[in-house]
């Protein structure tokens, strides 16, 4: 018997099955999504911040197309599939998908979450698709400490460019 938790990475066809499957037990399903990158503890408490809101946890991960799009050329430092290796370790996650769009917009759409978490650098009129969860009846909501952590700023204090 394994004694590690790992949540599944699943595929968004799979994804929206287990998905469904759950919802039918009565279970509450929440949304966090994220690079990951380089994980520190803004992480840790955003997703468990946001695994509080629901029963379920679903994590979308950006791709490394979408990563390099929104962090620049040298980004991202580890692959899709091990950053979401990485998420899918953490006992507050039960699943863990890679999402490709620019947005979380057709995940969201796909599984229409009833929670769309986000961190703390948002607030609720902020979170640009707001309206998307509104829309199919979901609410948004800010968890997670004060955005007090970034990926960037550990590397910039590992490589010595904010020492």
């Amino acid at each position: 018997m394994n004694k590690f938790h790992s949540a599944p990475i699943l595929t968004r066809t799979d994804l929206i099955g287990r998905v469904d499957e759950v919802r039918r037990s009565g279970s509450r399903i929440v949304l966090a999504n994220g690079c990951f990158d380089l994980f520190h503890v803004g992480h840790v408490r955003y997703l468990n911040g946001a695994r509080e809101l629901g029963d379920v946890l679903v994590v979308g991960v950006n791709s490394d197309r979408q990563v390099k799009r929104l962090k620049g050329a040298n980004r991202p430092f580890m692959p899709e599939n091990e950053r979401a290796e990485i998420v899918a370790a953490f006992r507050a996650v039960d699943f863990v998908t890679v999402f490709d769009e620019p947005t979380v917009t057709e995940l969201l759409l796909a599984l229409k979450p009833d929670i769309h978490a986000k961190g703390t650098d948002y607030t609720v009129d902020t979170v640009p698709e707001r309206e998307i969860v509104r829309g199919y009846g979901g609410r948004v909501a800010i968890v997670g400490d004060p955005k007090d952590h970034s990926s960037t700023e550990l590397i910039e204090t590992v490589s010595g460019k904010n020492a």
